[in-house]
């Protein structure tokens, strides 16, 4: 069976049983709490806690999700791999355990054609009620075992959990050995997992362990059948590689390489790494990940690299991630789009991570080369652990390599000390992350306590700046407390509010809150605390507030009117990007501000100031055309295939807000807009700059921030104009020829400094005395900067010749003492060092020496001591010369 009908046949099998078929979400989570999608149920978590009603009790997806958890046994085992297709089903409250157990086993046994007799069943060790529904259902109870921590579930972070059975198919003897799931995961291969969701776990200790906070509000279902690992079954292949899903990008790299695919070896474990990590690296480019120094663009970076290294191994020395996630492109676009909507992005994105790492590895053998001579000279058969750590952590060189590399010349790496000093710092980073999600946390569990209480917040700020409402709640430092008094800082939960809440980079609005009996709160900002749930940030500026008091909500206009400009302008920002750079300049992150704006998107050079001005010039026109900005609702699907875009990382549910401006620019946004395209402008665009690999940032201004600038611009060129005695339109031709006279005098002013230079160390040469030993110059000389002082010295010592002959000079220059010294090559043949004649006189001027080889210079504040420290370096000279 195909993998495409492995799709339909679950889809179709779920739909015709009462299930929504939700799309998958992008890779990019809108949960803080995760780097990547990594099952099915993430974008269903506010379903689960309860923090948002369902609009359906039953749900299906086939989610894409990236784990790199057992990323060191692809190509090792026949099962693992860091990308996947999760096809799932799920109950909000609906169903629980007896009917997703009957769902899958009918789906399993009569959709896919799977024999009874080959599935093995395992269960939590406490789930008595899991066992009996197996029984019932005719699995008998030699094929079930119960498991500990393996049917437990949960996301690795605080949030839904709970016990879990898995359905497992016994691949034969010749996959490895007899006795069910729990002895063999090879041969018994997990294909299926149902997630009893029912439990709310917190925080993990130091020891990885997690205390179980309380039951949901709802028992739900949660389950996940990885398409991978049920395709090598139907489809009777050894591993996931062999599947259809990757078989084309397997050949392409046997192409590559020049040869077959082994059936065993290391070879094969990298040939199935480069083509299974090509695919995770196609997908998570594709949903907007760019590599990075962390987060989730350093797992980017991490997969992207490991496969440029394994195919090294295999002797693959062109580009090979480039073809590779085309096969993938080329072979799973028509089912995931997105795929061949960023084809550009994907391909310009490896080629440049290919060719930087490339680099990297060259760097990284010249050290770790280095490294190994050190090594041996020492008499060492070990390379340090800070070695290993030193290459991995600063330049990014694989430790396996180093590994590799060392054992090639016959020494071994100190991996416990290597793997002590990755553990410290991971521990480091993850203790900084715990306090801000134990914080985080505190407040989320008030509001939601709040919001169990009272539900969502009416947000009425669309159609007017002002409200009356209610207060249902204050929040202090993650608690909510009965009010505040005046001078407190606290967060207010209003019932109705006009305040947009931050997102979608829009900031978000301030304003002011007064009570029926006269407290003034100022309003600093608003934020979502939960989904569609508002927290207002409040300063208590006189009398007291407290919970249930009726009030009056008012947000600042001005602010609010100049943020709807920022917003309206950075769509047609985004607009004009694509159509001037390509369609993959996509928004990858904003900040909407008052009379401001900042714009990340990808792309891979910098925007020349050419450029940025058509840039410019075509935001500008399109607004001065001033086009209707409508605002409508539709479904999702209805959005999509209208042709709106969605933003990276942003979270939309079934029905959407979708903004137009003209008929150009088409967004899903929950944001505040002008209502025509005038109203936005004019839009100043100060500069762009790179922010990280493959992504840039502009910065704008909008309204009348844009035409204040443009007023500051405008009279620093007539001043600038003025002070030229020209007219503004005149002036850069007259300033650019004046630049080049002033260039033209410093340049001779170099050159007859330089004549007077040389004279005078022709002159300095002559006045050399001899000693015992070789002959010596040194004199305390006036007007020199310290990079004139060095040259005259090195000149001078140049013209002393084949002698043994040391020219030691100083001055005094900005109120500090001055030193050069200089020896000549055949004295610095002998092994002498100009600095060591130097360190005694830098001392007596408060400094230091510093310098190799043939020329030295030293420093300090004393500059009354020069003299002296002239006259101890002669002692030092002659002392050297005598030797």
């Amino acid at each position: 069976m195909r993998s495409t009908q492995i799709r339909s046949t679950f889809l179709d099998f779920f739909t015709s049983r009462g299930h929504r078929h939700v799309p998958s979400s992008p890779l990019i989570p809108s949960d803080p709490t995760l780097l990547l999608a990594n099952a099915g149920m993430n974008q269903f978590k506010p379903y689960f806690l309860g923090e948002v009603t369902p609009e359906y009790p039953r749900a299906t997806t086939i989610q894409k999700c990236a784990r790199t958890s057992d990323i060191d046994n692809v190509g090792r085992t026949n099962r693992h791999a860091t990308f996947f297709e999760m096809m799932g089903n799920f109950s909000f409250g609906d169903y629980f355990k007896a009917d997703a157990i009957a769902y899958a086993w009918e789906l399993l046994t009569q959709g896919y054609h799977l024999e009874k007799d080959r599935l093995w069943i395992t269960v939590h060790q406490d789930d008595d009620e899991a066992e009996q529904l197996w029984r019932r259902i005719g699995v008998p109870a030699e094929r079930i075992q119960r498991l500990g921590a393996d049917n437990f579930w949960d996301m690795g972070v605080p949030g839904p959990c709970g016990p879990s059975s898995e359905l497992n198919y016994d691949r034969g003897p010749a996959f490895g050995r007899e006795g069910g799931p729990a002895v063999d995961g090879e041969r018994y291969v997990e294909i299926w997992n149902l997630v009893f969701m029912q439990s709310l776990r917190g925080e993990d200790d130091d020891n990885g362990t997690f205390p179980i906070l309380g039951d949901l509000a709802r028992q739900s279902i949660d389950t996940g059948l990885g398409l991978d690992r049920l395709a090598a079954i139907l489809q009777d292949v050894e591993n996931v590689c062999s599947t259809d899903l990757l078989l084309p990008t397997l050949t392409t790299v046997q192409e590559l390489a020049g040869r077959d695919y082994p059936g065993n070896g290391e070879e094969k474990v990298s040939f199935q790494v480069v083509a299974e990590h090509a695919r995770s690296v196609a997908y998570l480019i594709a949903d907007g990940v760019l590599p990075a120094k962390d987060g989730r663009g350093y797992i980017l970076r991490r997969l992207m690299r490991r496969a440029i290294r394994h195919a090294r191994l295999l002797g693959i020395d062109q580009p090979v991630l480039a073809p590779a996630t085309a096969s993938v492109i080329a072979n799973l676009g028509d089912v995931w789009p997105e795929l061949v909507g960023q084809t550009a992005l994907i391909e310009q994105v490896v080629n440049a991570e290919e060719e930087s790492f490339t680099r990297t590895l060259s760097q990284g053998t010249r050290l770790l080369n280095a490294a190994i001579t050190r090594s041996r000279e020492g008499r060492s058969t070990t390379l340090t652990g800070e070695t290993a750590f030193e290459l991995h952590d600063t330049y990014g060189f694989p430790v396996e390599l180093t590994i590799e590399a060392a054992r090639d010349a016959g020494l071994s790496v100190d991996e416990d000390r290597f793997t002590a000093l990755l553990a410290e710092q991971q521990k480091r980073a993850k203790a900084g992350g715990k306090a801000k999600t134990a914080e985080a946390l505190r407040r989320q569990d008030a509001y939601r306590e709040l919001s169990s209480r009272h539900g969502r917040t009416d947000f009425t700020g669309y159609d007017r700046l002002d409200t009356e409402a209610t207060i249902l709640g204050v929040v202090s430092d993650g608690t909510v407390v009965p009010g505040a008094d005046q001078g407190d800082t606290v967060e207010l939960v209003l019932d109705r509010s006009p305040f947009y809440a931050e997102s979608g980079g829009q900031v978000g609005d301030t304003g002011t809150i007064r009570t029926s009996s006269g407290t003034l709160l100022e309003v600093l900002d608003t934020k979502l605390g939960l989904e569609g749930f508002h927290v207002h940030t409040v300063r208590v500026r006189e009398g007291e507030v407290r919970t249930g008091e009726q009030v009056e909500a008012l947000v600042d206009g001005p602010r609010r009117d100049a943020v709807a400009r920022s917003h309206s302008a950075t769509h047609v920002l985004h607009a004009m990007l694509r159509r001037t750079l390509g369609d993959h300049a996509r928004q990858h992150g904003s900040l909407v501000d008052a009379g401001r704006l900042r714009f990340d998107f990808a792309h891979f050079s910098s925007v020349d100031r050419t450029q940025l001005a058509a840039i410019e010039a075509l935001v500008n026109d399109h607004l001065l055309d001033d086009p209707e900005v409508r605002i409508w609702h539709a479904t999702r699907s209805e959005a999509e295939a209208a042709g709106a875009t969605a933003l990276f990382g942003e979270k939309y549910g079934d029905h959407v807000r979708i903004v137009d401006i003209g008929d150009f620019s088409r967004e899903l946004c929950g944001g505040t807009h002008v209502p025509h395209g005038a109203g936005a402008g004019p839009v100043r665009i100060l500069g762009e700059a790179s922010i990280g690999s493959n992504l840039r940032r502009i910065e704008a201004l909008t309204g009348r921030d844009a035409l204040t600038h443009y007023d500051t611009e405008r009279r620093l060129l007539e001043e600038l104009s003025t002070l030229l005695g020209t007219r503004p339109q005149d002036a850069p031709d007259t300033l650019r020829k004046r630049l080049d006279a002033l260039t033209t005098a410093q340049q001779e002013l170099a050159r007859l400094r330089d004549a007077e230079l040389r004279t005078r160390a022709q002159q300095l040469a002559a006045s050399a005395r001899t000693v015992p030993g070789g002959r010596i110059v040194t004199e305390n000389v006036t007007g020199l900067s310290p990079d004139e002082l060095r040259t005259l010295a090195t000149d001078t010592a140049d013209l002393l010749g084949d002698d043994h002959a040391v020219v030691i000079l100083g001055t005094e220059h900005d109120g500090k003492a001055l030193l050069a010294a200089a020896i000549t090559r055949s004295l610095h043949d002998t092994g002498t060092q100009a600095s060591q004649i130097l360190i005694p006189a830098a001392r007596t001027v408060g400094g230091g020496a510093g310098g190799k080889g043939p020329i030295a210079s030293a420093g300090g504040r004393h500059a009354g001591a020069l003299d002296k420290a002239l006259a101890i370096a002669v002692q030092d000279a002659t002392r050297v010369l005598g030797q």
